[in-house]
């Protein structure tokens, strides 16, 4: 049957780790929504590891991995991703397969993100500029350019040109940019529809075949349930639905088959670029938290905001995804920490307010109520039984578990697969 792992924040919770740590136990990885906009970061033997594209499980020689028709994907990104294993060491034909309905992000979506959050003002979403959210826009759209269509020379130019009407439009008359010709896009991507094809199948169809035989399936998202395009913080949000509902549509298999839903939590609360962030951390602290963490985004490098673990959110993301159980990341980041705060709920106009709200205003101008415990000083990195971490870090965990109302299964204090507790 079919596992799902799901972020349970704003994405960045570690999900790379907790696929990579939960794959060596599956049969095929399966990634089901996003774009090369993500980056998952797994450690192995002390060698950093940077995805975008391609599920983590790829770095288990026997595994299947499988990108699925809700991923928008870059031949560019994804060759470079290829031949990024390839000089690792790592091969990936015959262990990768590449949903033939999943869209193609070109040139122009690249252009038109970036051109476009440029032209929003005060609106501006602080996009990656790496055209997911146009690409997602074309597919809805219906002048969208699928991997089969890619993959046939007269399709291909078709649609192409069909897409540059519209888009040379823009550029021309509205935002005074060049305009790009079908030609050279055409000849320009050549390399990547030889490429690709060799990888090309009917996912939906391999996948529900594959559970019918018995095989175990890893579900993996993107970025995180508050950056969802229907229950995050919009307008800052991404352009698919990372929740556990996506894996259906983004893997086009039945929700009979999902068995179990894995959330993983990030032990305080991180955010990249714009958007609302009740309990972020605006004086030292959060700059402490920042560099013990490495909190950098593993796709732009851009410094990810700070904050105390919100126990509001992650309670209504176990609801909308029902999740199952939780694995806690960067636990050992908090040591050192004389007190650590726990949101557990807000005030707003003078109500207090114990649940997610979608109303922007309450949520981006609201006051956190917050419970504290005492911090610990003991290293845990090396910690591997629950019973061994110290006191005051096993009263913290219980303390979460109590506001989320979900069992805290793993807890990883490190970024090695190895520096991972089963409680």
């Amino acid at each position: 049957m079919v596992t799902v792992v799901v972020g349970t924040q704003w994405g960045d919770e570690g999900k790379g780790k907790v696929i990579d740590y939960l794959a060596e136990k599956v049969d095929i990885i399966a990634r089901y929504q996003g774009g090369a906009n993500a980056g998952h970061t797994v450690v192995v033997n002390n060698y950093k590891y940077i995805f975008h594209l391609i599920p983590s499980g790829i770095l288990y020689p026997e595994k299947i991995c499988v990108i699925g028709n809700g991923v928008v994907i870059d031949p560019v990104s994804l060759f470079e991703e290829i031949e990024y294993l390839k000089k690792n060491g790592i091969d990936v034909e015959k262990k990768l397969f590449i949903a033939e309905n999943a869209h193609i992000t070109l040139p122009y979506h690249k252009l038109l993100d970036q051109v476009e959050d440029k032209f929003r003002g005060k609106g501006k979403l602080g996009t990656t500029g790496r055209g997911i959210g146009t690409t997602y826009t074309d597919k809805f759209a219906r002048i969208g350019i699928r991997v089969i269509d890619f993959i046939d020379d007269d399709v291909f130019m078709e649609k192409l040109k069909i897409a540059l009407e519209v888009k040379n439009y823009l550029f021309r008359e509205y935002y005074k940019e060049e305009i790009l010709k079908p030609e050279k896009i055409f000849n320009e991507y050549k390399f990547y529809r030889e490429e690709i094809k060799k990888f090309v199948i009917n996912a939906s169809l391999f996948l529900n075949e594959e559970i019918e035989r018995g095989k175990k399936i890893l579900a993996e998202g993107a970025q995180g349930t508050f950056l969802d395009i229907d229950f995050g913080t919009y307008p800052y949000v991404t352009a698919s639905n990372p929740i556990a509902g996506g894996v259906c549509t983004g893997l086009g298999i039945s929700p009979k088959k999902v068995e179990r839903v894995i959330g993983v939590a990030k032990a305080y609360t991180t955010r990249v670029g714009m958007g609302p962030f009740p309990t972020e951390i605006k004086d030292g602290l959060g700059e402490k938290l920042r560099e013990i963490g490495n909190e950098f985004g593993a796709t732009t490098g851009r410094p990810r905001r700070c904050g105390w673990f919100d126990a509001v959110i992650v309670k209504f993301a176990c609801i909308v995804n029902g999740i199952d159980e939780i694995v806690l990341t960067k636990l050992d980041v908090l040591t050192g920490f004389e007190k650590i705060k726990i949101g557990v709920g807000y005030k707003y106009g003078g109500k207090i307010i114990n649940n997610y709200t979608f109303n922007s205003r309450v949520f981006s101008n609201c006051e956190v109520i917050y419970e504290e415990v005492n911090g610990w000083k003991e290293s845990i990195g090396n910690v591997r039984k629950y019973k061994e971490l110290p006191k005051n870090a096993k009263r913290y965990i219980e303390k979460i578990e109590e506001k989320i109302g979900t069992k805290i299964t793993k807890i990883s204090v490190g970024s090695s697969r190895e520096q991972t507790i089963e409680k």
